[in-house]
Formats: structure tokens, sequence, C-alpha cells
């Protein structure tokens, strides 16, 4: 067989990949990231943040050693897995060590700090001719819990091969009754103030005196391992479950708790040139439980602005508030191009996920219920912008005072304009001189010898032979009442008013005597 060798080109792709390998480890090795990093802290982890271990427990232990328990070795098996059992507990734990046939007897009482002292406290053979009172050693059990100075977290666990055969003289002659509804009342008032489990292990077949711990203690769970060497292992969930219980009891008043937003101060941003910033703080309500928001979005209810400056991810320590510098883009719209002041309330709205990175850590065991959106408090923020131009009032004023002028100038231009020639009057019926009115200005007032008073202003026309100016002509004799009466004199021309004739001249002629009284209006 021909033997096989690596081309050359192979060899730099398998050299290639191992550099490229040995570079990520060594970055990763440099950003001190472990490889479990992204799954969170362990149990122990989140055990050793808590103090659990410093949390003290009651253990109360109670082993079978009737004369059957020497059967298949089983209370040997009882003896050297206590001992792995008591090795896990911590030091500060408070341990109870009850042996039970005919009678209960306490074997050790006091702390776990020594897992072979404890165990040797215990008998080296079960009473051969030995009873099960499950009933008596039950009461020793709840006596035992029921001291001034218990632990918050009790756990009762009992191993027993056989059911309940007590002796003669007992409390407890059978599996129910009185005496029985008495240790249950007792255990429900233990548990109104401690948190009590109880774990059964019966290590035969037919064991039924394990689930009498059940009738006791109601938040019992009876474990039953396939043969007496899973005893260890089912020892080590009942010491599993009580640490979860311990937490459980620690974190109670975090549960239910997450994380709140709110405008630092919500006083009045000016976002007049189209942006302005501002401060929002996001504050963890826990006392234990770290909180970690992901996917953050912030926006502004009510006002038209863009909000920005909050990480997508942020991680609370319990308790722990947490200020970002946030930007406002846009501005309030409408209300017309005038210079205006326009006003908005900007409402705080976050959407988020909250979570905690012990979750997965905890659960099933310890469900934290951690709300899962982020709760806004506080007042809204005001937003206020200074709209439309401020030259545009003055200008349409401006404007409107132009055209006022204009207007002004022509209405004047039509109906005063300046008066030219000589105005002469004399009575219709009568043989006089006739009295000369001056044209000049733009409006005359004219008082006749004969009496009266009377105006002349004039009237700019357009006529097919070119523009003209008339004269208007008002006047009112002696005596007459109502309104003056009014004619119109082309130039030129003849008119007759209030029995006046009066005739306009445009040249200037001196013959004649002049009106009294005759005010002209000086053109202007």
């Amino acid at each position: 067989m021909k033997p096989f060798t690596w081309s050359p080109r192979a060899t730099t792709a398998l050299w290639r990949g191992a550099a490229v390998t040995t570079v990520l480890l060594v970055a990763l090795s440099a950003a001190g990231v472990p490889a479990t990093a992204a799954e969170g802290p362990s149990r122990e982890e989140v055990y050793r943040e808590l103090g659990v271990a410093e949390q003290s427990v009651d253990y109360v232990i109670l082993v079978d050693t009737s004369g059957s328990m020497k059967a298949k070795g089983r209370y040997d098996t009882v003896r050297s897995t206590l001992r792995t059992f008591l090795g896990g507990l911590n030091r500060s734990d408070h341990v109870a060590l009850v042996t039970f046939d005919d009678r209960p007897e306490a074997r050790y009482i006091g702390s776990a700090d020594d897992p072979a002292a404890i165990v040797a406290r215990l008998p080296e053979e079960p009473d051969a001719n030995g009873g099960t009172d499950i009933g008596a050693a039950l009461d020793q059990a709840l006596r035992e819990l029921e001291r001034d100075d218990a632990a918050r977290v009790a756990s009762v666990v009992m191993l027993t091969d056989g059911k309940h055969q007590p002796p003669r003289r007992t409390t407890y002659p059978k599996s129910s009754g009185p005496p029985w509804k008495t240790l249950r009342k007792r255990a429900d008032a233990l548990a109104e103030r401690t948190e009590l489990a109880g774990y059964a292990l019966p290590l035969a077949s037919g064991a039924s005196g394990a689930d009498r711990l059940g009738d006791v203690i109601g938040n019992t769970v009876v474990l039953r391992p396939g043969s007496i060497q899973d005893l260890g292992r089912y020892l080590q969930r009942a010491g599993d479950s009580t640490r979860a219980r311990s937490a459980a009891k620690l974190l109670a008043s975090d549960k239910g708790k997450g994380v709140t937003a709110s405008w630092k101060r919500a006083d009045v941003r000016d976002v007049t040139d189209g942006s302005a910033t501002a401060s929002i703080t996001f504050r963890s309500s826990t006392t234990h439980v770290p909180l970690t928001v992901s996917d953050t979005r912030v926006s502004a209810v009510g006002a038209p602005v863009d909000v920005s400056g909050v990480p997508r991810r942020l991680t609370l320590k319990p308790g722990e508030s947490r200020t970002y510098s946030v930007r406002l883009e846009g501005k309030p719209g409408g209300g017309g191009p005038f210079r205006h002041t326009e006003e908005a309330s900007a409402t705080l709205r976050v959407s988020a996920q909250v979570s905690s990175p012990w979750q997965k850590a905890l659960a099933p065991d310890v469900d934290l219920k951690v709300p899962t959106a982020v709760a806004t408090t506080g007042d809204p923020l005001n937003v206020r912008a200074e709209l439309g131009s401020a030259l545009l009032l003055p200008a349409i004023l401006l404007v409107l005072a132009v055209a006022l002028v204009l207007g002004a100038l022509r209405w004047r231009s039509v109906n005063r304009p300046a008066l030219t020639g000589v105005l002469t009057a004399a009575p219709v019926f009568a043989n006089a001189i006739p009295e000369r009115i001056p044209l000049t200005g733009r409006r005359v007032t004219f008082r006749p010898h004969g009496g009266g008073h009377g105006t002349v202003h004039g009237r700019r026309r357009r006529t097919a032979q070119g523009p003209r100016v008339d004269l208007m002509i008002r006047y009112v004799p002696d005596g007459a009442t109502g309104r003056p009466d009014r004619v119109v004199c082309a130039p030129g021309a003849r008119a007759v008013v209030g029995g006046l004739s009066f005739t306009h001249r445009l040249d200037s002629p001196t013959a004649g005597p002049s009106l009294a009284g005759v005010r002209p209006e000086s053109p202007r």
C-alpha cells in the first residue's frame, strides 16, 4: 500500500487553521472571558453571592434503628452515607440526629462542623428486638424545631425501612387518630413562622412508615431510591432542596420586583434649535437580585421628539440607580408661521426585556417572578420651542401700513385733487355781480355775502377725452335744514345749487369781489 503523505496545499491549510485557533484562544484568554460566561453564574456562585452558607438551617435527621435495618446492610449504608451528607452541610447549620425504634433518642444536637463526630454518635448496630415508633420520633423532631432559637429554614429527614409498629405503651398506637392530628397542628404552626419541609426516604419496598412524615408535615417529598445504594444521591437531593429553600427565603422580598425608569428632572427642555439634552434614570428595586435590561428602546409619548443615548443593554446591581444623558431630537409643530411658543409633555416610554442572570441557575426551585417590562414612573418632561419667523408679523404690518398709505394717497389723488382756477357764484334770479372763489389747495370752504355756507373739492374722472377734474360743490342757504345740496360742475362749466349759480373759470379773472370766509386747504 502506498504510504499517505500531506500535499503542500493541505499542509498550508492545516497550519493556517491551527494559527487561527491559537489566536482565538489567546484572545479569549486575554479578555478574561470564561467558557461559560454566556450561560450566567452557576447555582453555587449564586449561593455564595447570597451568603446562603451563612444562613443557618435546622436539620432533624431521624434514623430507623429497628431490627429490620440490619438486613441487606441498610444500617451500615446509612452510617456511611450520612457522613457524606453531613459533610455537604454548612458549619453554621444546626443538626439534631435522632434514632428511633421502640422510642426515640437524641444522639447528637449541635452544629454540623464535624460530620465524623456526629456519625460516631450512632449506635454500632440497630436494636434487634426494637420496634418502629414513627409517631414518637416525629414528636421528638417537632420539639427540637419548636425551640426559641430555631432557624427560619428547617428540614426533617427520615430514613426507615418499615412501617409504624410501636410498642404497647406509646402515645401513637395506630397510624392515624387524634395524636397524629395534634402533631399535624404543631407542624402547621411551625410552618407559619419557619420554612419547613420534610424528606422521607423509604429504604425497602413496603416501607409505608415513610409516608407518615407527609401526614404530619404537609410540605413533604417522598424520595424513593431504587436501592439502598441510591441513598447518597437522594440525601444529596434533600440537601440541595433545603439550600434552595434557604435561598428562596432570602429572595422572598425580591419576588416580583424589577426595574423602573423616569426622567431625572421633569422640568422644561428648550428644543428651539431642534435638539436638547435630558437625563433618564433606571432603578433596580431588588435587594439581592441583579437585573439585566436588554433590547432597550426609549421614546417620548405626547411630543414629536426622538430620544437617543440609552445603551441597548445594561445590568443593574441590587438597588442600583444608573442615569444616562440622552438627546432629544425634534420640536413641537403647528400653530402657524408667526413667532410663537409651542409646548408639549413628553411621557417616557421604555420598551425592553428585563431578566436576571440568576433565573436560569435557580430554576425551577426558586421562581424570582421578575417583571419582564420596565415600569416608567414620575412626571412627564415638558419640551418647548419658539416657532415661526420673528420678522414675519412686523413685515406684514409694514406692508399693510405701506398699502394704507398708498391707498390713502390714491384716494386723495382721485377724490381730493389740487384745485385750479376760479369759481364764481351769483344768485340765479338777481342781477348781482358774481363773487369770486379762488380755487387753491384741495378743498375750499366759502360763505357768500348773501348768506349760507358751502365747500368745493375736486374728483378726478376718466372720460373718453382723457382724465379731468370735476368740482363737487355743496351749498346750504341760511335757514335750510337737512343734508346740504350737492352739484357736480365740469371744468369750465356752470352749475346751480341752493339758488346760486356757480361758474368755473380756468383762468384767474380779477373782476368781481371775493367771497368772505374763503378757506382753501393747502395742497400737500
